[in-house]
């Protein structure tokens, strides 16, 4: 194999075990949402703004999308694992920035900027939107911080 298809092979894989955990991630904080939030402590549903029942509708779209994108990502996990191209540190990178960006985007466009719902429904919500928006903010700072480590040059493929 020349060096050019053996650069270009490594940046595919690089790409995957990105792609992988971002799914995974997406997958992940929006199954823990889902799970956590619209179930068990029943603050709100992903479309609060109609009767309950299309409240409970909704819940189960966005659930299946929940596991339509970690069933992607598990898929491409397995793949990169049968073919020796699994980075871990670079799959939990993406994992992270997946949820992180998937928590900031559902705390700022969704719960803000659409109102399809909020966090909760309580007189003031501000310290539940800090909680929320502050840790997706982390998550992907350190997505961020493990996916610059991987992209170094000279870094090992599969650290």
């Amino acid at each position: 194999m020349g060096s050019k298809s053996l650069h270009s092979n490594r940046n595919h894989t690089k790409k995957r075990n990105l792609w992988s955990g971002v799914l995974f991630g997406i997958g992940l904080a929006a199954f823990i949402d889902e799970t956590i939030f619209h179930q068990l402590l029943r603050w709100h549903h992903f479309y609060d703004q109609s009767t309950t029942d299309i409240g409970l509708i909704s819940d189960g779209l966005f659930h299946a999308f929940s596991w339509f994108a970690t069933i992607g990502g598990l898929f491409l996990f397995a793949d990169l694992k049968r073919r020796n191209g699994l980075s871990l540190k670079r799959w939990w990178g993406g994992v992270l920035l997946g949820a992180g960006s998937f928590q900031l985007y559902d705390g700022i466009i969704q719960h803000k900027l659409m109102r399809l719902h909020q966090i909760r429904y309580v007189e003031n919500v501000i310290p539940y939107d800090l909680v929320w928006n502050i840790s997706a903010v982390l998550m992907i700072a350190a997505g961020l911080f493990l996916l610059k480590r991987t992209s170094k040059k000279g870094a090992p493929s599969h650290a």
